[in-house]
């Protein structure tokens, strides 16, 4: 079952916290103070994407306040920031979608790691994401998180790479290790790879072509800089290892492997043509 481009494109803005669980079906429906139900809903206004985390060895939130992270996966240069906040009034989560860090967070260097277990929503993503999460934190303590649904249980387990919101799907253990390896040293590994979150699905899979065919897996190393939709087919201009190139895709629909508890098909993309082109053919941005 193909996995390509099938990162959560609404998925720009990010607000991590903490809160051991239990998690119900939907964050609304969850047992949780009333300041962290205040945050979600402001985030939901603010097009920010909440998710609740906790540690895989569930041991409880030390201190006082609302541990918190958030993330811009926009920005030139993606970042990740936390702090411990007193309630909602303490997060302005309006400086974070206009790129600017929150008073009340401290950036920090090191990644950030999502293992969706959400088995309120999917009770794949528990039964396959656990052992993952937990492998995954023996090998990179404090980096790694369980979380709550991140978009695409049909590909558990998920595996999302913050701050640029990378998503890898149908994750083992050892794919999550090296995934996550890869990631630290600012690489992208295609196997499994979901795409780049806050992207529509058809560029992530025209950057996903220009990859394939360049071999190009650095983070940044590929981008869409212009795209046009003419019906169903998408027409895109992607940077990649120096050169430019004209990408068009096509959806198609596959029917899955999996059951009554997933989706019966799945949209994914087919590659039409990639060629080396210039100059840049539009100016529409991918991200709007």
């Amino acid at each position: 079952m193909p996995v390509l481009a099938s990162a959560t494109v609404g998925a720009r803005f990010w607000l991590l916290i903490e809160h051991s669980g239990p998690w119900a079906d939907r964050l609304e429906n969850c047992v949780l103070p009333e300041d962290v139900h205040t945050l979600i809903k402001r985030a939901g206004r603010l097009g920010v994407r909440a998710q609740l985390i906790r540690r895989p060895d569930r041991r409880n939130p030390a201190g006082d306040g609302i541990h918190v992270m958030v993330a811009d996966s926009t920005a030139a240069e993606p970042w990740i920031a936390e702090g411990i906040v007193a309630g909602p009034d303490d997060l302005a989560l309006d400086k974070l979608v206009a790129g600017v860090v929150p008073e009340s967070c401290i950036l920090v260097s090191e990644p950030v790691f999502l293992v969706c277990t959400h088995a309120k929503r999917n009770a794949c993503c528990a039964r396959i994401g656990l052992p993952v999460a937990r492998s995954l934190a023996k090998n990179l303590p404090d980096t790694v998180w369980e979380t709550s649904h991140v978009g695409g249980d049909l590909y558990a387990a998920n595996l999302v790479c913050l701050p640029h919101g990378l998503y890898y799907g149908s994750m083992s253990q050892a794919a999550a290790i090296a995934a996550a390896d890869a990631y630290r040293s600012g690489e992208v590994i295609l196997d499994r790879f979901r795409g780049r979150a806050g992207i529509p699905e058809p560029l992530q899979a025209a950057e996903h072509f220009v990859r394939v065919h360049t071999g190009e897996l650095s983070v940044g190393g590929v981008a869409v800089e212009s795209s046009r939709l003419d019906g169903a087919v998408t027409e895109a201009v992607v940077r990649g290892n120096g050169a430019r190139f004209r990408v068009v895709v096509e959806p198609m629909t596959l029917t899955t492997p999996c059951g009554t508890a997933c989706a019966d098909t799945i949209t994914t993309y087919r590659l039409v043509t990639l060629d080396r082109v210039t100059p840049v053919l539009y100016a529409t941005s991918a991200l709007t």
